[in-house]
């Protein structure tokens, strides 16, 4: 598994799956906590950042990235997801 090796549209349908199922249940499914530092913006609504970065693995590595095997810092999922042009906001 090559960490980060993510694409735009493997984010687009970890989005997509995060709407279908909701917040509470997507977060559950992959085990993952509430952002605590970052958020992902898209077309207005904000998303965990390090979840949506995680699950988007799943397209394409095969599988979804656990929480502890990476960050949700600018180390990981933030620079992975502004890479591929997405928004990722400081919480305050």
């Amino acid at each position: 598994m090559h960490k980060g090796a993510i694409t735009r549209g493997s984010v687009l349908k970890a989005i997509a799956e995060h709407d279908e199922l909701g917040r509470e249940a997507f977060l559950e499914a992959y085990h993952f906590g509430k952002a605590r530092s970052y958020v992902l913006v898209h077309e207005g609504r904000e998303y965990d950042s390090k979840a949506i970065a995680g699950v988007a693995h799943k397209w394409d590595q095969g599988r979804a990235l656990t929480p502890g095997e990476f960050s949700g810092g600018k180390d990981h999922a933030v620079s992975w997801l502004r890479r591929l042009g997405f928004q990722v906001e400081e919480l305050s």
